[in-house]
């Protein structure tokens, strides 16, 4: 009897299959990962784009920026800026746009562990990453908001080391208890880095805390030069304070960590209908202008100095004032700075995948996921405030990080797309089962792609109605509870080495006590 050309394709018990996925397991061919290229999500048309640069260029040469320090309007005039008729520094259009072709149009923040990938930030590169710095967290145990502390920023960060959809960890939430500014910079850092070896970001609240900020990162590297090459963080701030006035001590930092030649994350966050114009056009005019102020600066002081494009156009309901993150606003505003960041080949930096809800509920899931799905199409770099982030950036949930972890896997894989070659097109799969079995179930095809071309939920239900039951019908809030409640108990990260941890409690104030940490 001839062999049925289907069967003669199917592979030889479940050691054999379970094989053949695991040989198919490498960066490039997973379903889904960091890096992945985003950019088919355009909102704006070239026209657009044109208008909003030459707008933003004629507000920053007419109007310019309030509220400059003595150290910047030394260092602006000296290149052609000046101070105009109201006091507010003026750039003009010219040097903009040199100071532009000066720019960096890439750059790394690295892992400090093999099994994290590397954030790449450029072109239309997509990564997902926490940040927030939320006053308070929904208890684990109590299910209720508290104000939050040092403990809870370093098990997010843990959380999130656990977390494979999530790209980097970003400072999620503020300790609260710790009043000194310089002290709760230096305990900001050493959680930071201790809860977690993905690439991490956090901001300083002052100038003074980054000299010591760096001799930690130097401990922890092996020395300053190693930090150098392969930097692993990335320094968050907000150097604006809109409408178009400098926050002089993040203008500070930002001056500071530019001539130590650091990565300049900053967000700028006007408000459309408080901060900026209420036409969601006009909010980008101001918006882009004030992002290219400190693109200026920076590149006044170190030419070629990484920085985000991070132009962060929120919204606020008209109605009542009331922050609107979640909102379809926030959503195509964020798209259209990945576009314009684009248009200049910046790295970009945007906010989505917040939410106004209070707790993992409907309004959170569809909110989070329709503006992480945009931002990702758009092809912004780093999304960040793309997980846990809740009650409009005012909270953060530890069950939360667990489901966005999801979400985050299926926006990836939306961002991705469908590649189509000789081998996806299946042609001869298809000639074969038709004339053989019938189904594409146990066939090698099937196998290899099954980590290769789909993506899996870890705390989404699929199963029938009768497992469901069976199984204590549990909502998605209930299973992230369990899944949150057994990595604060048991994932254990060995960020830092005992030695170099001994080393840095005796030289720093480090208030995160041993005896709460789960390390291995």
């Amino acid at each position: 009897m001839t062999a049925n050309p289907a069967r003669s394709r199917r592979s030889g018990g479940r050691a054999a299959r379970v094989a053949m996925r695991e040989s198919v397991r490498d960066d490039t061919r997973q379903a889904v990962r960091a890096g992945l290229e985003g950019g088919t999500y355009n909102p704006l048309s070239d026209h657009d784009l044109r208008a909003i640069h030459d707008a933003a260029l004629d507000i920053l040469a007419d109007v310019g920026i309030g509220d400059a320090t003595d150290e910047v309007i030394e260092i602006a005039t000296a290149q052609g800026c000046h101070l105009n008729a109201h006091g507010r520094l003026s750039f003009p259009r010219s040097l903009v746009e040199d100071l532009l072709t000066k720019a960096a149009r890439e750059y790394v923040v690295y892992s400090r562990d093999p099994a994290h990938a590397d954030v790449h930030v450029g072109g239309n590169k997509v990564n997902y990453c926490t940040s927030g710095e939320a006053v308070s967290i929904l208890d684990y145990k109590s299910r209720s908001y508290r104000p939050s502390t040092l403990v809870d920023l370093y098990d997010t960060a843990r959380v999130v080391d656990a977390l494979p959809n999530i790209h980097q960890f970003g400072q999620t939430v503020v300790p609260t208890e710790i009043a000194d500014l310089y002290e709760h910079d230096i305990n900001v850092v050493y959680a930071v880095l201790a809860g977690t070896t993905k690439p991490v970001e956090h901001t300083f609240n002052t100038v003074e805390s980054i000299p010591a900020a760096m001799e930690m990162y130097a401990m922890v590297a092996g020395s300053e030069q190693k930090f150098r090459e392969r930097p692993f963080v990335s320094f968050g701030g907000c150097p604006i304070v809109s409408p178009l006035r400098f926050a002089q001590e993040n203008l500070d930092v930002l001056v500071a960590t530019s001539r130590l030649g650091l990565v300049n994350d900053i967000a700028i966050a006007p408000q459309s209908g408080a901060t900026a114009p209420s036409f969601l056009a006009g909010a980008l005019v101001q918006v882009v202008a004030e992002a290219l102020s400190c693109l200026c600066v920076v590149n006044m002081v170190r030419p070629g100095c990484p920085m985000s494009f991070a132009a962060w156009p929120f919204a606020v309901d008209l109605r009542t004032g009331a922050f609107a993150g979640g909102s379809a606003e926030v959503a195509v505003s964020m798209a259209a700075i990945a576009q314009i960041g684009r248009f200049y080949d910046l790295p970009t930096t945007v906010a989505a995948s917040m939410s106004d809800a209070k707790m993992p509920d409907a309004q959170m899931g569809y909110e989070k996921g329709i503006t992480s799905v945009v931002a990702g199409l758009a092809g912004a770099n780093r999304v960040l405030e793309s997980a846990g982030m809740m009650a409009s950036l005012m909270g953060c949930s530890f069950e939360a990080l667990v489901i966005d972890n999801d979400m985050l896997g299926m926006a990836q894989r939306v961002v991705r797309g469908i590649e189509v070659s000789e081998e996806t097109l299946s042609v001869d799969v298809i000639k074969a089962t038709v004339l053989g079995e019938g189904h594409y179930l146990g066939a090698g095809d099937t196998l290899k792609s099954m980590e290769t071309e789909y993506v899996y939920p870890e705390t989404a239900d699929r199963t029938s109605q009768q497992v469901w039951i069976a199984e204590g019908a549990k909502t998605i809030d209930e299973r992230a509870h369990e899944v949150a409640g057994k990595l604060l108990a048991d994932h254990a990260v060995n960020a830092i080495p005992a030695d170099i941890d001994k080393a840095i409690r005796e030289r720093f104030p480090i208030k995160l006590e041993r005896s709460r940490m789960r390390v291995g």
